[in-house]
């Protein structure tokens, strides 16, 4: 694997300048990706049904725009990639490209959820879907947010250490969006 594999050419940052195509093996990767965390292109190729150099390539192409990223790994040949891990700092339009995506990829997840789930275990058939609006101030609403993470924090590291799950853990899409609700410009309410 070149370097170029895994940048951008110079003075080309990912999600900028040329946008890459919707592709079906891409959009097949991605959906992939949020299902099962990390994995190589053998792997991808094995569970699509593409050949492991299609998928190689596509792996490259999606890293090349910022989309996936190498995962951690102990080395050797097998080179495992995941959804691109997005800090803080990152440019705000990829930041707004990957949340599109992001979002997408939940949406269709859950409708794919809720069409396929009487064919899951019995023990699977549920889920702990639910929503509320809470009166936050920005602090708070940051704090909920840590709260949330520290929770989950536990459970993270078993997306690359596999031998760490316990033998009836499957992959649960777990999704939180806190953000203000703003008033309809129609309501003339003061957003401030």
């Amino acid at each position: 694997m070149a370097e170029d594999d895994l940048n951008p050419p110079d003075g080309q940052t990912a999600g900028n300048g040329k946008e890459l195509r919707e592709h079906a093996v891409r959009t097949a990767l991605l959906g992939l990706f949020a299902e099962v965390g990390a994995l190589t292109a053998t792997e991808a190729a094995s569970r699509l049904g593409y050949s492991s150099g299609l998928c190689s390539f596509h792996l490259r192409q999606l890293a090349r725009h910022g989309y996936i990223e190498e995962a951690p790994h102990s080395g050797g040949r097998a080179r495992p990639w995941r959804l691109r891990q997005h800090n803080a700092a990152a440019d705000g339009a990829v930041e707004d490209q990957f949340g599109d995506l992001a979002r997408g990829l939940e949406d269709e997840s859950w409708r794919r959820w809720q069409n396929q789930r009487d064919e899951a275990p019995s023990e699977w058939r549920h889920d702990e879907a639910f929503s509320t609006v809470a009166y936050l101030t920005p602090e708070e609403m940051r704090r909920v947010a840590d709260v949330i993470r520290r929770t989950l924090a536990p459970y993270q590291g078993r997306e690359q250490r596999p031998l760490s799950r316990p033998e009836s853990a499957r992959p649960v899409a777990l999704i939180s969006r806190l953000f203000p609700l703003l008033p309809h410009p129609a309501d003339g309410a003061d957003q401030g």
